[in-house]
């Protein structure tokens, strides 16, 4: 009995009821322009002249629900007064600067669009039902107990009757009243609150376009974190090689400890710049342009590791002007995070860079020595994450690449992935 009786007792119920009539007091102000045609036309009946007067009346209503400030404003409200949670707009989403612009401003056209002016005279007709029914059994409810200001109530069924007289039967009388008032008010907000959904929530080619920009956002975030995780892990990776190097050499070799430090400097100070770009994009704010590293940049990048004492053997063949754009910057990531792994893993001695540029393909080697009995790195100088190779193996997934990485014989590890070039037509 109390279950039944607590969604009455309940705040938002209420606040479901009033968003009601208040949409029903909305409309007045559209009555007086609703009435003008019955009033141009004073020859038709009374019958007539209501119809017309409601049917103008539902138009002008409607009329204001095909404004998209109507759908935010009563999304909004909706969401504060209903309870329902509703997202916004997808054509917010658009204009907020979301990806997948075209696929948003499909979905808001034809009949999606009369969703909105369908919820309005939805509102408005239970908001004028609502309150006139819940307002004269409220007045009911105050007026029957002891039969004041003469009020009295009964029911009267195919020659039965029921009145309910000034004792106690008023008082029960006025306490039905009141639970219908409340019962009211109650079915008024679940009716609303089932609506809203169906006519205010997305609509399936809303809901395909929201769940493409969720999924576009998570490819991005995605690519942001391989693009932290490549950064990051090469120049912490370096940077602790080349303090190591400069805290070494400071006394004996005081140029190369200055050398070192710069070359610190300088990969850092590149890092800063990713990770600025990154955390920014993370925050959806307005970030600044994405650092572009390329194979433009190879040079730089092998000589960091001369810094860092390693002893690079580069091999680079053919023309790299004719590697653009996404795959120029995705190949600098993977010999970054290549020759990273070399770092943190080799066992000392030369790392092959095998880099050659074809017509329609571009091939990347990187070759160390492995850990073994006797080298100077051990596997667990430095803590990974495990994400390294499965990034890279993603990286060129989506560039319909072909990537190897394992054993070079008994003492090499080889990376070798290769890459189609995409000629501009």
């Amino acid at each position: 009995m109390f279950k039944g009786i607590r969604p009455l007792l309940r705040g938002s119920t209420y606040s479901g009821a009033l968003f009601a009539y208040c949409g029903a007091l909305a409309s007045l102000p559209l009555l007086p322009f609703a009435a003008l045609p019955a009033m141009a036309w004073p020859s038709a009946s009374v019958g007539v002249q209501l119809a017309l007067t409601a049917l103008v009346w539902s138009g002008l209503i409607g009329a204001i629900g095909l404004a998209r400030t109507t759908r935010r404003v009563l999304i909004a409200c909706a969401r504060r007064m209903l309870r329902v949670p509703l997202p916004d707009p997808v054509g917010e989403r658009r204009r907020a600067g979301s990806p997948g612009d075209g696929a948003a401003a499909a979905t808001t056209s034809g009949a999606d669009r009369l969703r909105t002016p369908l919820w309005l005279l939805s509102h408005v007709v239970l908001g004028w039902a609502g309150a006139q029914l819940s307002v004269l059994l409220f007045v009911a409810g105050l007026l029957l107990p002891g039969g004041w200001a003469g009020a009295e109530a009964g029911v009267s069924v195919n020659g039965w009757s029921l009145r309910a007289e000034s004792g106690w039967q008023s008082w029960a009388a006025a306490l039905c009243c009141l639970l219908l008032a409340a019962a009211l008010c109650l079915a008024v907000t679940y009716v609303l609150r089932w609506l809203a959904p169906r006519l205010l929530g997305p609509s399936s080619a809303e809901r395909l376009a929201l769940a493409a920009e969720r999924e576009r956002a998570l490819a991005e975030r995605n690519r942001l974190a391989h693009e932290l995780h490549d950064s990051i892990g090469h120049t912490l990776t370096a940077a602790t090689i080349q303090a190591a190097v400069a805290g070494e050499v400071l006394c004996v070799d005081p140029v190369a400890a200055r050398a070192a430090l710069r070359s610190i400097e300088e990969s850092t100070r590149a890092a800063l710049e990713d990770l600025d770009y990154v955390l920014g994009m993370l925050r959806e704010e307005k970030a600044g342009t994405a650092p572009a590293r390329t194979l433009a940049d190879l040079p730089e990048l092998l000589d960091r590791l001369r810094h860092a004492g390693a002893v690079v053997e580069p091999e680079l063949s053919g023309d790299y002007a004719q590697v653009r754009g996404t795959l120029s910057r995705a190949a600098y990531r993977i010999l970054q995070e290549g020759l990273t792994n070399a770092l943190r893993h080799g066992a000392g001695g030369p790392i092959r860079v095998k880099v050659a540029a074809a017509p329609d393909s571009l091939e990347l080697d990187v070759v160390n020595r492995t850990g073994g009995a006797g080298s100077g790195t051990s596997p667990d100088a430095f803590p990974t994450s495990g994400h390294g190779l499965p990034g890279l193996m993603e990286r060129v997934r989506l560039l319909h690449g072909d990537i190897e990485a394992g054993p070079d014989g008994p003492e090499h590890w080889r990376l070798a992935v290769r890459l189609p070039v995409r000629l501009p037509a």
